[in-house]
């Protein structure tokens, strides 16, 4: 790859080339007027010599274009030489950083439980059976399980409703919405592993980060305090994040999705975003659109994992394809809010084959997905309902973070 210098003097030699062309130009037009030009007398000499000269000129024309064309052309070369080498010297500088805080990471021998150590990463299991531990019952009173519905709502639901979870799952769902009545608590060593372990995977870092700081930005929190992110979700939007960069089938999914967000047209908060799915997920679980799956399964947490990153699949695949922006954010949670109450199971089918294929090393979850399995009669469900449809089966929707 070329160095600045080498760039900046082919700049130069350029412009030099540019500066000449036109003093040529310049010479020629001022010998032109200097020729003391006498016309022939016949009019067909007359003729023809006007004729030549228009060939001259239309060649002068089509050369002239070319050298324009070629000139940009190289021009727009060494802007893309240009922005590469800033985009290494950039990277070359983040690693400077990084070998410079070496010297600050020291292991924390006075602990007596190695699972506390910094640097070490935590597993979802880990961070679960952490809260299976709390007493936790004073989150557990604010939780309602299931949406409460009347009238004609309720009489609906009770006819063409999913069914109801089975008894012996409903303290691992009430376990869940009690995790989301949690929030960050950095005084607690788990949620600060859980938070480095979700850093550190994403970004590929070595190294322990602060719990505080403009880095949790570059992840997409709004702000350098993640806690105060977590709205509507609590710390299961922690733990959905964890679950999804821990689990080695789902890693690669999320590092994709991460980059994505990075885009320079289609960029977006990507831990913002994962907030909402989580938020979602948990509407979900409450308005009972995941109970038959939970029944079938005899399992909630995996359910709940499942949907959650199959939403984000579905999520990323929508935005690269439509090349959504910021700015249809709101609109894309909105319809894909509908969709995945709606159709749950076929998310899910949709994320066991994206998976599937991962296993084989053939799929990249930002190509729209081209088996038969995703294009059967009910493929028409997976497709977005305009804002102006969305029929809120819930008076206790939250709102949009």
């Amino acid at each position: 790859m070329q160095s600045c210098e080498q760039v900046s003097e082919e700049l130069v030699r350029l412009q030099q080339d540019k500066d000449s062309l036109q003093g040529k130009h310049s010479l020629h037009v001022s010998l032109q007027l200097a020729e003391d030009f006498i016309l022939p007398d016949p009019v067909e000499v007359l003729r023809e010599l006007v004729l030549k000269y228009r060939e001259n000129i239309i060649h002068v024309r089509r050369a002239t274009d070319h050298m324009e064309e070629k000139l940009k052309a190289e021009i727009l070369s060494l802007k893309e030489q240009i922005q590469a080498e800033q985009f290494v010297n950039l990277e070359v500088l983040r690693a400077q950083e990084e070998w410079e805080v070496v010297d600050t990471i020291h292991p924390d021998t006075e602990s007596g439980v190695s699972s506390q150590q910094p640097g070490q990463l935590i597993s979802f299991s880990e961070a679960l059976q952490h809260f299976q531990t709390l007493d936790l019952s004073s989150f557990k009173k604010r939780i309602q399980p299931t949406i409460r519905r009347t009238g004609l709502a309720a009489l609906r639901h009770c006819l063409f409703g999913p069914p109801k979870l089975h008894l012996d799952l409903r303290e691992e769902r009430d376990l869940v919405l009690t995790i989301a009545q949690c929030g960050l608590d950095s005084q607690d060593p788990m949620h600060g592993r859980v938070l480095r372990t979700i850093y550190k995977n994403l970004t590929g870092s070595k190294f322990d980060c602060a719990l505080h700081g403009d880095h949790w930005e570059d992840l997409g929190f709004q702000g350098a305090n993640p806690a105060t992110d977590l709205r509507g979700a609590g710390f299961l939007a922690l733990l959905h994040l964890l679950y999804l960069v821990m689990d080695s089938k789902t890693l690669l999914m999320a590092q994709e999705i991460f980059r994505l967000s990075h885009h320079h047209i289609q960029q977006f908060p990507f831990c913002l975003m994962s907030v909402n799915i989580t938020r979602i997920a948990i509407q979900a679980l409450r308005e009972e659109c995941l109970s038959r799956e939970c029944n079938r399964r005899q399992k909630v947490i995996p359910v709940v994992n499942s949907f959650y990153a199959a939403t984000f699949l579905h999520l990323a695949r929508v935005w690269r394809v439509q090349q959504r922006t910021i700015s249809d954010s709101g609109f894309v949670l909105k319809d894909l809010e509908v969709l995945a109450k709606k159709s749950p199971k076929r998310l899910l089918k949709t994320l066991d084959v994206y998976l599937a294929q991962v296993s084989k090393g053939q799929a990249s979850l930002l190509v729209a997905q081209k088996c038969s399995g995703s294009r059967g009669p009910h493929a028409r469900d997976l497709t977005f309902t305009g804002v102006c449809d969305v029929q809120s089966h819930s008076s206790e929707s939250a709102g949009l973070i």
